[in-house]
């Protein structure tokens, strides 16, 4: 067993560190304040293959392993979590859905302009009685005059205010005991559909969410991905994919928080001593340092089993459910080693708690993770 990076990924690592430190953390603060779409940022990550990171380069990605792609989620959330998500809802969910089960006349025509940051991908699947409950899914596509067309409304969608291509979920078969539900490739053109309500949010406000409404909307029957009634399947390999890159997120947003403590710790005096030599500062930064190498071991993990083509389903849950349990830890003791300030917007703890509390909610809360990882130990262990 390896564990040490290979040097790709280390230089990989380095270049990303350089990019974040001087193009992502001088603005971050301000895209939040702001809520402000980070155009600038997302057309220099282009520049880098950085918004198609596990295409092949023949379609303008970088071509990355899951390892990969864990450490460039890591690197772009230790500056802006907002940043982290926008990509992670393009790159792993939008554009691995595409790639992954769409046909090869659809990735022409729709991922090259992804990958090149063109145009800005979404991914559809929660609704307002449809989180976690996937089978509880309102929005019904049917055939009529050779096109699909869709009715329902889709809420909390990343992306969703500006994307221009949105993968979406629909029901297209509803028979007692049995579900059915097919991915249609919906541009923001199309006839019938239309962008709601946008939210807004505690934290990753740079990263808009909104609601989406198709009232009629008319989809070409070639933009169904894959066969009909094979959508549910393929919801379940982007989600658990995505489950890996959120978890490198989490733990960037964890390592962020623990930077500016250990920093902050080195520079603040009380008692005419610096607030490093407690034990009351050197234990939470011990022991926050130490979660998050084991979360990040747990990410790595996941990532291998993927590359190697081998189950990763309990991996993935299982680095989700840690390293955002880690984010949220690191987080909440960042901004008390800082005190009142750390509680005030002059320094970014503040900003990294808002933001790593979606990492315990979003693609999977953290109950549906630990039922997930249950699932899989009763089929290990021969109860089910």
């Amino acid at each position: 067993m390896e564990f040490k990076l290979k040097p790709e990924h280390e230089l990989m690592k380095k270049m990303l560190r350089e990019f974040v430190d001087n193009e992502v953390i001088p603005v971050a603060g301000e895209i939040d304040e702001k809520e402000k779409f980070p155009w600038e940022l997302i057309k220099k990550m282009s520049k880098l293959g950085l918004m198609g990171l596990t295409i092949p380069e023949k379609y303008g990605g970088a071509n990355l392993d899951s390892i990969g792609v864990v450490i460039v989620a890591e690197e772009i959330a230790r500056g802006s979590g907002s940043l982290a998500l926008i990509l992670d809802a393009h790159d792993c969910l939008a554009l691995e859905h595409i790639y992954k089960f769409a046909n090869e006349k659809q990735i022409e025509k729709y991922v090259p302009p992804l990958t090149k940051g063109e145009k800005i991908g979404a991914w559809a699947l929660t609704e307002p009685g449809a989180g976690s409950d996937v089978k509880s899914m309102q929005t019904f596509a049917k055939q009529e005059n050779g096109k699909w067309v869709l009715n329902g409304t889709k809420i909390f969608i990343t992306n969703g205010p500006v994307a221009d291509v949105i993968v979406t979920m629909a029901k297209t078969k509803d028979e007692k005991g049995k579900i059915g539900i097919s991915a249609f490739i919906v541009e923001k053109n199309f006839k019938g559909f239309k962008v709601g309500q946008k939210f807004r949010k505690l934290g990753l406000k740079a990263s808009p969410i909104g609601e989406l409404v198709f009232e009629n909307c008319e989809v070409p029957k070639e933009n169904l991905i894959g066969n009909v009634n094979e959508g549910f399947n393929q919801l379940l390999h982007v989600l658990n994919n995505g489950r890996i890159y959120i978890s490198g997120m989490a733990i960037g947003l964890a390592v962020a928080a623990f930077e500016e403590a250990m920093k902050y710790s080195l520079e603040r005096k009380q008692f005419n001593k610096l607030i490093s030599e407690f034990q009351g500062i050197q234990f939470p930064l011990a022991e926050i340092y130490t979660e998050i190498e084991a979360a990040r071991l747990l990410a790595y993990k996941a990532a291998c089993l993927k590359d190697k083509g081998e189950k990763y389903v309990k991996e993935a849950a299982m680095a989700k459910l840690f390293s955002s349990q880690v984010a949220m830890k690191a987080t909440v003791k960042a901004v008390q080693i800082h005190g009142g300030y750390g509680y005030t917007k002059d320094y970014p703890v503040e900003r990294f708690l808002r933001d790593a509390k979606l990492t315990e909610i979003g693609e999977g809360t953290s109950e549906i993770q630990k039922i997930v990882i249950f699932k899989q130990l009763l089929k290990e262990y021969g109860k089910a």
